[in-house]
């Protein structure tokens, strides 16, 4: 039964490296004497060093003397093993950082409805940041109402949303982003279009039929709808905007979503200087998610706005 000298390198360490670099520089520089201005370190220090490496690699790789300085034939085929793995060491660190520089992936991201026309165009911005920073990554944005976009985060199907702050759910992390007014409508061809606010009464304007929201809202805005005869109701904004637009009813919207009507002359606000209510929107992700490098860079966009 023969025996076998068992592998004398088990794996390749820091400190091996280390030492692999230290070869190169000698054999590049042409001996140690040579390689000890490059090296910062003194000829014994470079020797015992080159010894340890032949040590751990179980190889002669130099002769060294008063003949001079040369490699074994083990030695050339040691630097050349340690110019392709330094070699290959430098390409994953630039691969590594290029990932940086270059993203790579999917953003899922949930939104609640008519988010576009808020003209800080802060969610817009960050967006057009992240497709700068990594072109190949892939945008996937889902319009769903608030409660579905938080439950969404929550159970990962989505990296993160934007909701109206209603209350702060276990488990998820808000970000604020800008604050939203909202002011009462009411449209062309409605009883109070043309009348002047100075003559417009509360009683009477809270006599009118009015659009309840089905979607949470903070305690403080509830007040303002339990003002109002609310003989209807929606799920979203754009469905009061559709009642509203009948001029058969008064609601709240943004003012940035109902700004287009009335440039138009569609709509107009009532008593704007007393009936709004505002809400923080804020940036919605999940407490202890992975690291994820597409979603830090587009909260990174979001904060600097």
């Amino acid at each position: 039964m023969s025996s076998r000298r068992p592998d004398p390198l088990a794996q390749v360490s820091d400190f091996e490296i280390r030492l692999l670099k230290l070869f190169r520089s000698v054999v590049e520089c042409g001996g140690f004497s040579a390689a000890e201005s490059a090296l910062g370190i003194g000829r014994s220090a470079i020797s015992q060093q080159m010894s340890d490496l032949e040590q751990r690699l179980g190889l002669r790789l130099c002769q060294r003397g008063r003949a001079g300085f040369a490699l074994t034939e083990e030695g050339r085929e040691v630097y050349q093993s340690t110019l392709q793995l330094l070699a290959a060491l430098e390409s994953f660190r630039t691969e590594v950082n290029g990932l940086h520089q270059h993203l790579r992936g999917e953003l899922n991201i949930g939104l609640t409805d008519n988010l576009v026309t808020i003209p800080h165009m802060r969610i817009t911005n960050a967006l057009a940041r992240l497709k700068v920073q990594g072109p190949d990554v892939r945008i996937h944005i889902r319009m769903t109402p608030p409660s579905e976009v938080e439950q969404g985060v929550l159970d990962g199907r989505l990296h993160i949303g934007v909701v109206p702050q209603v209350g702060a759910l276990s488990g998820l992390e808000y970000q604020a982003l800008y604050d939203e007014r909202s002011l009462l409508y009411c449209a062309v061809g409605h009883p109070l279009f043309y009348v002047d606010d100075l003559q417009l009464e509360d009683e009477r304007l809270n006599a009118q039929e009015a659009i309840a929201p089905t979607f949470r809202v903070p305690p403080e805005v509830q007040s303002h709808y339990q003002a109002l005869n609310c003989t209807a109701s929606a799920s979203d904004r754009e469905g009061m905007a559709f009642l509203i637009l009948t001029g058969r009813y008064i609601g709240y919207l943004p003012d940035h979503y109902a700004q287009a009507w009335v440039q138009q002359g569609r709509l107009r606000a009532l008593k704007a200087s007393t009936r709004y209510y505002d809400i923080n929107l804020a940036a919605v992700t999940r407490k202890g998610r992975r690291a994820h490098l597409v979603l830090e860079s587009f909260l990174e966009a979001l904060a600097d706005g």
